[in-house]
């Protein structure tokens, strides 16, 4: 059993290239160091629109427990450090594989 968590989100005009390479260049390696697998990644450079989804083995209570820790870690902080804020819009959901 795994639990996978879908995240959609809108970039802000004029920074979807530059959130792109930042994104591939941390955040596969980051998540993965904190306990995550990401699962897929697409995006739209024309709707400004990027989608990922990362799941962690165990239910929902598990992943939680792994976002907390992933969250609060040195390491997400580091990768943030001042940082813009780059999303206009977010939507977090959990989804199923069939």
């Amino acid at each position: 059993m795994k639990t996978t968590q879908l995240r959609s989100y809108v970039i802000v005009d004029g920074l979807y290239e530059e959130f792109i390479a930042w994104w591939s260049d941390t955040m596969p390696a980051l998540r993965a160091a904190t306990g995550f697998t990401v699962e897929f990644a697409y995006g739209s450079a024309e709707t400004n629109e990027f989608a990922w989804a990362v799941s962690v083995p165990g239910d929902a209570e598990e992943f939680e427990r792994v976002d907390v820790a992933y969250k609060t870690s040195r390491e997400r902080a580091a990768v943030f450090e001042g940082l813009p804020d780059r999303i206009a819009s977010m939507r977090l959901s959990f989804i199923e594989t069939y």
